[in-house]
């Protein structure tokens, strides 16, 4: 395939042209990003769901302890795919414009992604799963067109599709919550998939994409780079009857049983330091045995682990495919998940508005239990685990998705590439990281260059630092902060462990360090004021060079 080049990285051109002319040595990348899923929910983070696939990456990889995302689904990935904080992408909140800069609930188009970078550079790219990073503005006809009553031809404004974004390929969805059976915003390149099999599962679906990209990438001398962005195990909670009977009787026991075997087990890796403070005590007092709702609980938690469950299975299938093609050696396969778990209650949402149906595609209603009245995991239900259960998802932290504390920002991320880390197999670093680091890795693999303009527009320089010393040496030279805020939940984690969290516009700041008491227990801010002060300053000063403000 004859590609074009920029004038801003047309001197790569020739050099291309040469590299092209034998076998491309470069390594494939994929990035895996799941939604909603906890920091211990894998089996290789002290979780008790079956995961043998991401567990196998792990034992072969090297698993981050302190890497972070920005708390919430569209920021965290605004920030993956452009290398930028999540408002210098466009997208500090949701995907509704808010009327200011760093609001605008659209990716950014001073900003590049990953895969216009890379195409550049000679790469294939295709992309698969949720794209949640362009503005979705509500319509009157809302709640007919989300039941597929009503057919139109654009979810959003095309021209930040994944397809006009630098990915030759797609096959997903444009908005963010879906019916995993018969998703709404399915897309196709930039054309609406209007029908879907009876047998459709969401999961399911997009690793066969991914499964035939890579069968028809590795019959080209290119490499490739991958973005697959499942769903799961967002709400609603949707899983196969299969997946779900298999934990049927673990979840009896309880939130506290559950909790205390993950942190346990967890113990037993290098992802937990022996001294300090690492498992906070669990958010609520209520006790299992006194829930009068338990069946429903234990169902509940159980249809989420079904739900990881099959994304694995799935990604055993893409691995498959990459040994089967030859390309697993030489292809950097890095897993993390785009928040924390979440605590909502999604059941008790308003049906028929944003991205949640009311009716199914036959008009049949869909059931949200308010009163916990309908188990979880058919089609015609939607629910979610919500904040115990998500508690238990994030051990050993405190709090969830859309918070600054390590419950919500810290991901489980797992590297996995025979070819090019040279860590001992299984390693576990605790380095910090960023989701907007990914974007300098693939640059330092690829051999692409930054851009400081592309198409006609002046790029934001780039924020995120490449991840490859990591692999080769198990550290690097990082960022000296890190800073978070969304909704005014805000935080500045500093490269020596201290970290601030504010968590409301008109909170105080608290204080941690994070390397005697990582779950965030005992606020120092009263003991350090002069600490509070220095890293509060630090922090206003990225606010306002990092687009936070003017907020709206």
């Amino acid at each position: 395939m004859k590609h074009k080049y920029t004038s801003t990285l047309g001197l790569l051109a020739s050099s291309l042209l040469w590299v092209h002319a034998q076998k491309d040595s470069r390594p494939n990348i994929i990035v895996i990003l799941a939604d909603d899923l906890g920091y211990s929910d894998l089996g290789c983070y002290g979780g008790e769901i079956q995961t043998p696939n991401l567990d196998r990456l792990a034992e072969n990889g090297v698993r981050f302890s302190h890497f972070y995302n920005a708390s919430r689904s569209c920021p965290t990935r605004a920030s993956l795919l452009t290398g930028l904080y999540p408002h210098q992408a466009g997208i500090g909140r949701m995907t509704f414009d808010d009327q200011q800069p760093g609001y605008r609930g659209t990716m950014s188009h001073h900003a590049v992604t990953i895969a216009e970078v890379l195409q550049q550079t000679g790469y294939r790219t295709g992309m698969i799963g949720k794209w949640h990073v362009a503005e979705t503005p509500l319509r009157p006809d809302q709640r007919q067109w989300l039941a597929h009553q009503l057919q139109y031809d654009e979810f959003a404004p095309k021209d930040n599709y994944p397809v006009y974004r630098g990915f030759q390929d797609f096959y997903g969805t444009i908005y963010g919550v879906v019916n995993y059976f018969d998703p709404f915003s399915l897309v196709n390149g930039e054309e609406p998939v209007r029908s879907v099999p009876e047998n459709y599962y969401s999961t399911i679906a997009l690793t066969d994409s991914a499964v035939a990209y890579v069968n028809r990438y590795s019959q080209s001398d290119q490499p490739f780079f991958m973005y697959l962005s499942y769903h799961a195990p967002h709400w609603p909670l949707h899983a196969l009857p299969e997946d779900i009977k298999k934990y049927e009787d673990t979840y009896q026991v309880g939130w506290d049983a559950i909790r205390e075997k993950r942190y346990e087990r967890m113990r037993q890796t290098p992802l937990v330091k022996q001294e300090g403070n690492y498992f906070s005590p669990r958010h609520f007092t209520d006790r299992w045995e006194d829930n009068p709702t338990r069946e429903w609980d234990a169902r509940a938690m159980a249809v989420h682990a079904a739900m990881v469950d099959r994304m694995d299975q799935e990604i055993g299938k893409l691995l498959v495919a990459l040994e089967q093609t030859g390309e697993l050696d030489n292809t950097l396969i890095l897993f993390l998940s785009d928040n924390g778990c979440s605590n909502e209650d999604c059941q008790n949402y308003p049906e028929g508005e944003n991205d949640r149906p009311a009716e199914m595609r036959n008009g049949e209603k869909i059931i949200y239990p308010r009163e916990k009245e309908v188990l979880p995991g058919p089609q015609n239900t939607y629910a979610s685990i919500g904040p115990r259960w998500a508690n238990v998802a994030n051990t050993p932290f405190r709090f969830w998705k859309a918070k600054s504390y390590e419950g919500g920002i810290c991901t489980p991320m797992i590297a996995h590439w025979p070819k090019g880390i040279a860590l001992e197999k299984g390693s576990v670093t605790h380095e910090m990281g960023h989701v907007m680091d990914i974007m300098a890795t693939c640059m330092e693999l690829s051999g692409a260059v930054y851009p400081a303009e592309y198409n006609q527009k002046e790029i934001i320089p780039l924020e995120g630092k490449s991840l490859v010393p990591v692999f080769r040496t198990g550290k690097r030279e990082g960022h000296r902060e890190l800073c978070f805020e969304h909704f005014d939940q805000s935080a500045l984690i500093d490269a020596s462990g201290w970290k601030i969290v504010k968590p409301g516009k008109e909170a105080e700041w608290e204080l941690y360090n994070l390397k005697e008491d990582r779950s965030e227990l005992i606020n120092l801010a009263m003991q350090y004021p002069e600490r509070v002060k220095e890293l509060a300053a630090r922090y206003e000063a990225w606010e306002k060079r990092a687009m936070v403000e003017p907020r709206p």
